[in-house]
């Protein structure tokens, strides 16, 4: 686990949920145990478009977007959401998440850029450390 002093301010994460899934407890527990963690979550809520996803973490200026989906429609979502930062020039910005995504599914997505994809269950130090340790070794600050 990275060092609470390695870093000079709080790692931002912004997290959401897109489309019309209407689930948010995950979510609104991750965003719960990374602010424990020490880090800024900013957390947009429910029904949410990939463009206002990608606006809002631009403007908040965060080290890390999480998505949260249970709805199935990840093979659309992260992509669309990862095309949007790619063109606004966000290449030092994490695209991670979780929820109800196939293995195989999660596998596909890493290969276009997605970061690691966490099941329901998952213990969520893995999802602080691994948060972490992307920042440490991919943002300067």
């Amino acid at each position: 686990m990275a060092e609470p002093n390695a870093f000079t301010r709080p790692i931002r994460v912004l997290v959401a949920k897109v489309g019309l899934d209407g689930h948010d407890r995950g979510a609104k527990v991750i965003a719960s145990f990374l602010r424990n963690a020490g880090m800024e979550v900013i957390y947009t809520g429910l029904h949410q478009t990939p463009e206002s996803v990608v606006n809002t973490a631009l403007q908040e200026d965060v080290d890390a977007i999480g998505i949260s989906i249970l709805s199935g429609a990840h093979l659309t979502v992260f992509p669309k959401i990862l095309k949007l930062m790619k063109e606004k020039g966000m290449n030092d910005v994490l695209l991670t998440g979780g929820g109800i995504v196939p293995e195989k599914d999660a596998l596909d997505l890493q290969k276009l850029g997605v970061g690691k994809l966490f099941a329901p269950g998952t213990d969520t130090r893995q999802i602080v450390e691994y948060i972490q340790n992307w920042v440490k070794t991919n943002r300067k600050f």
